[in-house]
């Protein structure tokens, strides 16, 4: 018995150095696995907060040339408004006139305005800041194609006032161009000044030139009936042709009082009394 346990304790004694060097091998490991672990959470903590950082600082340059765009639209809107009040100003003595100096103006409203908004959005996706910048496009298409048929008696297309932003752009970057959706719903808001000015022109015995305004505005109506519910903004386009149908319908009624009653009560057309209502419909300068 006592040589038993003499040869155990010899046993256990002479197993020691190889438990050690067990313990140590295993704490060794488990520290260079748990640093490697700390070394990789560290990287992988630093690149997110590169990538966070790339992607706010994106989002940032993206939020200040939103603002830059929205003043630049608002500018656009602004001076395209004046455009279309010169051309209201029209009349049968200074009708030349009047449109020259709108076309002017639409002139400078593209090479002053139109051209910075040009410059902020080329070679970028501008569709991700559409919102910011329609209202402006829109409102620049009206006064064009304005300006385009009192000049013409025409509609300026899409391809022709594309043409007209290309040498604003920097011919080595994707250019700025008028989306057909702005385009269109431009040519909406243009039928509403169309019907002002074909009010005014019949008060002034140019019946000829309400005629041919209310035979544009049908036929852009007619045209437009097709293509507007298969638009993608289609609640803006839904009331904006109820809209148009109105304005033909005053056109129309307006016309049809002319040469219905005209003989009864305006014997000839252009009277002094340019106050006259067309089915008590005031006239709008």
């Amino acid at each position: 018995m006592l040589l038993y346990a003499s040869k155990l304790c010899f046993i256990v004694m002479a197993s020691k150095p190889q438990r050690i060097r067990h313990l140590v091998g295993a704490t060794w490991q488990s520290a260079m696995k748990k640093a490697r672990t700390m070394s990789t959470e560290t990287h992988t903590e630093s690149s997110m907060k590169d990538g966070f950082s790339k992607y706010a600082e994106y989002l940032n340059n993206l939020n200040d040339k939103r603002e830059r765009v929205v003043k630049a639209s608002r500018d656009i809107t602004m001076n395209s408004k004046k455009v279309i009040f010169q051309v209201h100003r029209m009349s049968k003595q200074n009708k030349e006139e009047v449109l020259d100096k709108a076309v002017k103006d639409l002139a400078a409203v593209t090479d002053q305005y139109l051209s910075r908004l040009v410059k902020e959005l080329q070679g970028t996706d501008f569709w991700k800041l559409r919102r910011a910048y329609s209202p402006g496009v829109q409102e620049y298409v009206e006064a064009a194609t304005l300006c385009n048929f009192c000049k013409t008696g025409t509609l300026l297309t899409l391809d022709e006032m594309n043409a007209t932003l290309l040498p604003l752009s920097d011919p080595s970057v994707e250019p700025l161009q008028i989306n057909i959706l702005d385009y269109i719903l431009g040519l909406a808001d243009l039928t509403g000044e169309l019907m002002r000015l074909a009010i005014g022109r019949i008060s002034e015995g140019e019946l000829d030139f309400a005629e041919k305004i209310c035979s544009f505005v049908r036929e852009i109506y007619r045209n437009l009936t097709l293509i507007a519910p298969e638009m993608d903004d289609s609640s803006d386009m839904k009331q904006k042709m109820e809209t148009m149908l109105q304005s033909v319908m005053k056109i129309e009624n307006a016309c049809f009082s002319v040469h219905v009653r005209g003989s009864e009560y305006i014997p000839l057309l252009g009277p002094a009394d340019t106050s006259y209502p067309l089915l008590g419909m005031p006239d709008i300068e």
